[in-house]
């Protein structure tokens, strides 16, 4: 479920002129940006940034590309934490990303729990296609990176390229896909790799013009 509203007439009029990015990246959060918990990050106090991600995220913004945060946080349907706390950890995640130059340019989640049987839920392709209606994405352009199969099956069917990256339970997801004999996808070491994957492949954002008015709560909705 994304919150908040969609893409303005100025940012629809900035991507027709080339000043904001069109190759759009989505990046999971648990396990790609930060460190996993196994009884989830429940504040931000328990949020880790992973070695790397901050800097790979800024590298992302100075290629022009737009980046995504789309994550499923079952943990507000369980009643764990409520959905504005979750807010503020992405809000608080975005604003430490801005504060060393980067832009996460929006944050999609899914609060459902799996037996809900949501559309936006991963491996369900509902976040992208959200940010297609919603923020203007070029899926067929976008890649997604993720540490579990769920992100590289919401990639697939939405038509992006799937990077799995060896943090969090990317290792066991890998190995566990290998012996599935499933593939199609990129392998990365961790996000910044994956990044530069991103940039070896040639498809390049366009040059963006930073808005310094503009907070990093105001370009971001949940």
């Amino acid at each position: 479920m994304a919150r908040g509203g969609g893409i303005s007439v100025t940012q629809r009029a900035l991507i027709s002129q080339g000043v904001l990015a069109v190759v759009d990246v989505f990046v999971d959060r648990d396990g790609v940006i930060n460190r996993n918990r196994p009884d989830h990050v429940k504040s931000w106090s328990e949020f880790r940034f992973l070695s790397g991600s901050v800097e790979a995220l800024v590298r992302l913004t100075r290629a022009g590309h737009r980046t995504f945060v789309i994550t499923n946080q079952a943990i507000v349907n369980r009643g764990v934490v409520s959905a504005e706390v979750v807010a503020t950890i992405n809000r608080r995640m975005a604003e430490e990303v801005a504060r060393h130059g980067g832009c996460i340019d929006a944050v999609l989640l899914c609060p459902h729990l799996p037996e809900e049987g949501c559309g936006c839920r991963k491996p369900m392709p509902g976040l992208l296609l959200q940010a297609r209606e919603r923020l203007g994405a070029n899926l067929e352009e976008a890649y997604v990176i993720g540490d579990f199969s769920s992100d590289l099956e919401a990639a697939r069917v939405a038509g992006c390229t799937p990077i799995l990256v060896l943090t969090g339970r990317g290792r066991q997801a890998c190995k566990t896909m290998s012996l599935q004999g499933r593939h199609g996808y990129w392998v990365a070491r961790d996000l910044m790799h994956a990044v530069e994957l991103i940039g070896a492949n040639g498809r390049r954002g366009r040059p963006r013009r930073r808005d310094s008015t503009q907070s990093a709560a105001s370009r971001v909705w949940w």
